[in-house]
């Protein structure tokens, strides 16, 4: 087991030693809840809670503390090193023991797709090297350090997704990370909140080309290539895509029930068939991406094709699940224009013989576009003759207005929920979507899925 020496935790934060006990640690922790024996803890002030609060707690399973504010408590035996700032100081900490392993980092970002993407990676590359990855979606400030302070000597590549809610955000992770290479999966109006347009959005994204030497793009995505070109990045570009020529592509698309198939083409590698378990035309950009990257770092073409037709998706992420002759389509893990487009044409794609029933929670954080966002997000559900549409939430309502057919409002996931289970008919295809905020899974508890 590697252990991080309280010698380097010094050297990293510029901390001072308060209390002695460990000198080395076998992990990092900022919950107190989940902290194991051994592990250091860093009092994280946050937005809801303060880290400072529960050190006693942590102390009690752990085995010492960072903290910036000194209480007088009996710590017994533990460590207490104290800082300036604990996150800074967890985000040198990262830094320090990045640049001290000293292997390959690649860096995910992009408005959709990111964490699939970033996932699919790790599980291409984990045939050839042994893969450190930021677990779930710890993309921002607080996660990605925290993940990437778990790098040990066995790992000898990095997979890091990179989240941004304001101008800047990438860049400071950057700093951070230190990434070799870069994967841009689009540009949509996502988190538009923390952005003035689309232009900044891409501008944010694109801070990644001020660290990266090589970059694994979206040829498809004429906004994005455009950014990557009036940047003037003289490093590798590694293009994927199915309707522009890229080294890394994929044609004769078979769109399956389940799935779909088709062949994966590796620049000089030849091609492939690729059958995969992953629903939903869009995914098939989050394949060539993770292919496009594995093929950059040399994995073999064939385990390339293994490890993408094992793969089976991430929780709460485009899921099919049929119950009673009723086939769910459940994407609840979050939602913007894109993606809302994306499932919206999936539903309808797999619709049989009976009714499509879009259950639409709220997109959050769109700022001065919600309205409009949502409002087209009704015309589109009219256009496809989608037959039922239950709408979530206070933006739903605009989508509602402009939706004609059967609709119906609701102010929670329960309620539509419960609406749902007294409409819903043998055959029909049902779609579930929303923000996370609006927790979009509760609309089917009780089914048993």
């Amino acid at each position: 087991m590697n252990m991080i020496a309280i010698d380097d935790v010094l050297r990293a934060t510029g901390g001072e030693v308060i209390k002695r006990g460990r000198s080395s640690f076998n992990g990092i922790s900022i919950d107190s809840r989940t902290i194991k024996d051994g592990e250091l803890f860093f009092a994280i002030k946050g937005e809801r809670h303060d880290g400072h609060d529960f050190i006693k707690e942590a102390l009690r399973k752990g085995d010492g503390a960072v903290v910036h504010n000194l209480k007088e408590e009996d710590f017994e035996d533990k460590t207490i090193i104290l800082v300036s700032d604990t996150l800074k100081a967890l985000q040198k900490l990262a830094l320090f023991i990045r640049i001290m392993r000293n292997v390959p980092v690649i860096a995910v970002t992009g408005s959709n797709g990111k964490t699939t993407t970033k996932e699919l990676i790790a599980s291409i590359l984990s045939k050839k090297y042994k893969v450190l990855k930021n677990e779930g979606n710890l993309n921002n400030q607080i996660g990605l350090p925290l993940s990437l302070a778990g790098l040990k000597e066995e790992h000898n590549i990095v997979v890091l997704e990179m989240g941004a809610s304001a101008k800047g955000d990438i860049r400071e992770l950057c700093r951070i990370a230190l990434p070799d290479c870069g994967v841009l999966t689009n540009i949509s109006s996502a988190h538009m909140e923390g952005f003035k347009d689309l232009e900044t959005v891409r501008a944010t994204k694109l801070e990644l080309l001020d660290t990266v030497k090589s970059i694994v793009v979206n040829v498809d995505d004429e906004f994005l290539i455009e950014g990557i070109y009036m940047s003037g990045f003289d490093g590798v570009i590694i293009k994927y895509g199915i309707k522009k020529q890229a080294e890394v592509y994929a044609s004769d698309i078979e769109l399956l029930d389940r799935g779909f198939r088709f062949l994966l083409h590796l620049g000089d590698k030849g091609c492939v068939e690729v059958n995969t378990r992953l629903s939903g035309e869009f995914n098939i950009y989050n394949i060539l991406a993770s292919a496009a990257t594995s093929y950059y770092f040399g994995v073999d073409i064939y385990d390339i094709k293994t490890a993408i037709e094992e793969f089976e998706g991430v929780p709460m992420r485009f899921k099919i699940v049929e119950k009673n002759g009723v086939k769910f389509i459940v994407d609840v893990y979050n939602a913007n224009p894109a993606s809302m487009e994306a499932v919206i044409f999936e539903l309808v794609r797999m619709k049989r013989d009976g009714r499509a029933i879009a259950v639409l929670g709220d997109m959050l954080e769109l700022g001065n576009l919600s309205i409009d966002s949502h409002k087209h997000i009704g015309r589109l559900l009219t256009d496809l003759k989608v037959d039922v549409f239950i709408g979530v939430g206070k933006f739903m309502e605009y989508a509602i207005k402009e939706f004609k057919g059967e609709a119906y409002l609701r102010d929670s996931s329960e309620e539509a929920g419960s609406l749902l289970n007294k409409i819903i008919k043998e055959g029909d295809t049902v779609l579930i979507k929303g923000s996370r905020g609006m927790n979009m899974e509760k609309v089917l508890e009780g089914y048993a899925l």
